[in-house]
């Protein structure tokens, strides 16, 4: 039984399977490539993710937090071989010492008066050794002065540390708002110091790979089961050309430039049905076609134009004209193409497409004899007279009718004997024809005409050459060109989508 042309066909099984094999696997290859950005932005972004704030303005003290985001620090900095510092730590460990004995026993105890001595040792030893330059971040040392010489006022910041840490400052506020200071502002800025390891190769350490040989191993199952599925549906398509079908899937292998990953996985997710680029890449593809067929039709012009120009001016110009010469311009074929040519369309146009004009050549010619007519063969007081006009109408018309009538004979009968084979014919066209070249060679090189010829045809060449350019630039560029094709596009959609009457 036939199906009918409604009934989609329903896939198969087997096709279904495959096809959410490949969904699947274009999921995880997506899920590979965000974790590889993630993974190589980690480092560079670890303050971002270790207190989840984001400052919109770098240059503003406007900060949005970001509390909902998990604090991935804890376990990829063993990914990355990061470690805390102990420089740092020992500064923030102490500081919460302080902040324990104050709350205890007051700021001003003996016990919190040495762990404030201690402390304002540890910070100057801070700005002094600056341990934040071993992870990349110097300039963190340069924000935490900053801070503190805003919070004291002092342009030293050795001075705003002691300053802060004094007894006659602390006596004045409550150590409770003053340690929030130290707290949000400073010990934040300590704590985005890092030491990372250094394998053998002098390279950080990074454990990623380990992370990602499942997904390589992976994508290597799903390359070959890709080619042995091409091998079963081309059983003729060697194995090694199967694999090559899949060049596109190599990043996915690769453990350096990972990057490129992306090149196989969009490839695999529109395959999938995920994503559909084909509007993107045809807004892409026609900005680059319109930007390259301008340029290219300004290089082919300008090309074009010179060659004309050199063999113009050249002085073999008249040797040029002598090789259109039936002997020197026969074609590898060994036939003379401007002769055949001319042997098939003068018996065409005299034979069929002269008399189809018959009523239109008619029409002129009686028009153009009555008009020659007026005030020649009647005399001007007799022109008013019905039966004289009717009667010069006639006439001419009968005229032409026979003039028009002879000519297309005579045409249709030269057109006939045109049309039939005749070497004697032939050989006397070809002789005209080449006589033709070589007198006006001949006529070229004995006279000035040649020079002054080539000048003035150069010199309409270069003004077409400028007009051409002037009126590309006068037509706009690459946008209106878009605009324009946009345009048309969207005429035709709408001509087509009016119903036929």
């Amino acid at each position: 039984m036939v199906r009918p042309r409604w009934q989609g066909l329903r896939p198969s099984s087997q096709r279904q399977f495959w096809r959410r094999w490949d969904q699947v696997v274009a999921l995880i290859a997506a899920t590979n490539l965000t974790w590889i950005i993630f993974d190589i932005s980690y480092v560079p972004l670890r303050n971002f993710w270790l207190h989840r704030n984001l400052y919109p303005l770098p240059s503003m003290s406007v900060v949005v937090p970001l509390p909902w985001l998990p604090d991935v620090t804890r376990f990829y900095d063993g990914v990355k071989g990061i470690a805390p510092h102990r420089d740092t730590q020992i500064y923030i460990k102490h500081f919460e010492e302080l902040d324990q004995a104050a709350n205890r026993d007051g700021i001003n105890s003996p016990k919190s008066q040495q762990l404030r001595l201690q402390q304002l040792v540890l910070t100057n030893q801070l700005i002094d050794d600056n341990p934040f330059v071993s992870s990349g971040n110097a300039g963190t040392l340069e924000k935490l002065k900053n801070r503190l010489r805003a919070r004291a006022g002092i342009d030293a910041s050795k001075e705003a540390a002691k300053h802060l840490l004094s007894n006659e400052y602390l006596n004045e506020l409550d150590w409770q708002q003053e340690r929030l200071f130290w707290q949000e502002k400073i010990l934040p800025l300590v704590a985005t110091n890092y030491w990372r390891a250094i394998n053998e190769n002098g390279q950080p350490v990074d454990h990623a790979w380990r992370l990602d040989i499942p997904f390589q191993l992976l994508f290597l199952f799903d390359i070959l089961l890709r080619a042995v599925r091409l091998k079963r549906r081309f059983p003729g398509i060697s194995w090694r050309d199967a694999l090559l079908r899949r060049w596109t899937d190599l990043p996915l292998l690769l453990p350096f430039w990972r990057l490129l990953r992306v090149v196989p996985v969009t490839e695999r997710l529109c395959t999938a049905g995920f994503i559909q680029p084909e509007p993107l890449r045809a807004v892409i593809s026609r900005g680059v076609v319109a930007l390259l067929a301008i340029e290219l039709f300004e290089v082919l012009t300008l090309r074009i134009v010179d060659a004309l120009q050199g063999m113009i001016r050249s002085p073999l110009l008249p040797q040029r004209i002598r090789s259109l010469r039936s002997h020197q311009s026969v074609g590898q074929n060994d036939q003379n193409e401007l002769a055949e040519l001319l042997r098939l369309w003068l018996p065409l146009l005299l034979t069929q497409v002269g008399p189809g004009m018959r009523p239109q050549l008619l029409a002129l010619f009686s028009h153009a004899l009555q008009r020659s007519m007026d005030g020649v063969m009647v005399p001007a007081p007799l022109k008013g007279l019905d039966v004289i006009e009717k009667a010069e109408s006639e006439l001419s018309r009968q005229l032409a009718a026979g003039m028009i009538d002879a000519i297309l004979d005579l045409s249709r009968n030269a057109g006939d004997s045109l049309g039939r084979k005749d070497l004697v014919l032939d050989q006397l066209g070809i002789d005209t024809l080449d006589r033709f070249w070589e007198e006006l060679a001949r006529t070229l090189e004995q006279g000035p005409v040649l020079e002054r010829s080539q000048v003035l045809i150069v010199a309409f060449l270069e003004e077409i050459k400028r007009s051409s350019f002037r009126q590309l630039r006068d037509q706009g560029g690459v946008d209106e060109l878009i605009s324009e094709l946009d345009g048309l596009n969207f005429s035709s959609a709408k001509t087509q989508s009016k119903p036929q009457a």
